[in-house]
């Protein structure tokens, strides 16, 4: 009988709800997109239906609506910047405290950990205090100007190195040495040797905290509203959200479920694209 439940029944179950989640949720995905082509009364009296006529106007209408040209550029620059200098310093961290034999480098990456567990909710007073300082130490001691996306950036960057930092750690655990120790052979330097073997190497772990990391950057709503509230420096989450104010009123419903693909979709999309790499640089460290 526990071999029945455990063995063969749990399993299946498991397997079952998984796959009943993965379909509720490419539904969900397919309903806001079919949404997103009705008229707003369509929405409303025939919500499962295929749309009569599409409706692609309502792509113009939240475009411009939600003023999201600037909104698409800052969230453009920001998760391309923000992703680059996350791998630039969470790789050669990695890289010394999966290799390093010091006592300090264990403990070290237990920390780079618990940053994982620190709800940014807790932190909301000090980020806000943090924001205003900078701001008017930039603008009156150093430069005369300052832009809250600088530093919006600075704490994209900053919260997110302990996941990349523990991730890349444990990929980098499960490279062999023998290829560093090659490397040295042939008389090639630390530096050298990290940058033209290891990094290559690792080019799958790095492609995976990329691809998380431009994810959860562009879909940062948070952080945006707390350290760029201004309209000009909205990211295309926050001006969503400046949408749906606007749209409530104006019942453009339609023009609302556009305004959430254009937000969602090119995320689902890189992710669908590199989904299978995500996973093996995730589970690559797992062993070490």
């Amino acid at each position: 009988m526990r071999r029945l439940f455990g063995d063969i029944l749990l399993p299946r179950v498991t397997a079952i709800m998984l796959w009943a989640w993965v379909v509720f949720n490419l539904a969900l995905v397919a309903w806001v997109g079919l949404q997103s082509l009705k008229e707003s009364g369509e929405i409303w009296l025939s919500p499962f239906s295929l749309p009569a006529v599409p409706q692609w106007g309502n792509y113009a209408s939240a475009w411009r609506a939600a003023e999201f040209s600037a909104a698409a550029l800052n969230s453009a620059v920001l998760t391309l910047v923000g992703s680059l200098l996350i791998v630039a310093l969470a790789a050669p961290a990695a890289y010394v405290l999966a290799r390093s034999n010091r006592r300090a480098a264990g403990p070290l990456t237990s920390y780079f950990a618990m940053g994982l567990s620190i709800p940014i909710q807790t932190i909301v007073i000090p980020i806000v205090v943090i924001k205003l300082s900078a701001y008017s130490f930039m603008e009156d001691w150093v430069t005369g100007w300052w832009d809250n996306r600088i530093t919006l950036l600075i704490f994209q960057v900053a919260l997110s190195l302990p996941f990349a930092v523990f991730v890349l750690t444990g990929y980098m655990r499960s490279l062999p040495h023998e290829i560093e120790e090659a490397a040295e052979i042939d008389g090639a330097g630390p530096l050298r040797a990290f940058v033209r073997i290891v990094l290559p190497v690792a080019r799958p772990g790095v492609v995976t905290v990329a691809v998380l990391n431009v994810i959860g950057l562009w879909n940062e709503t948070l952080l945006v509203l707390l350290i760029a509230p201004l309209p000009e420096e909205r990211t295309l989450p926050a001006a969503l959200l400046n949408l749906y104010s606007s749209m409530q009123y104006s019942s453009d419903w339609g023009g609302l479920f556009a305004g959430i693909v254009i937000l969602v979709y090119p995320m689902i999309a890189l992710y669908l694209w590199l989904g299978r790499r995500i996973v093996e640089g995730m589970t690559a460290g797992i062993g070490k």
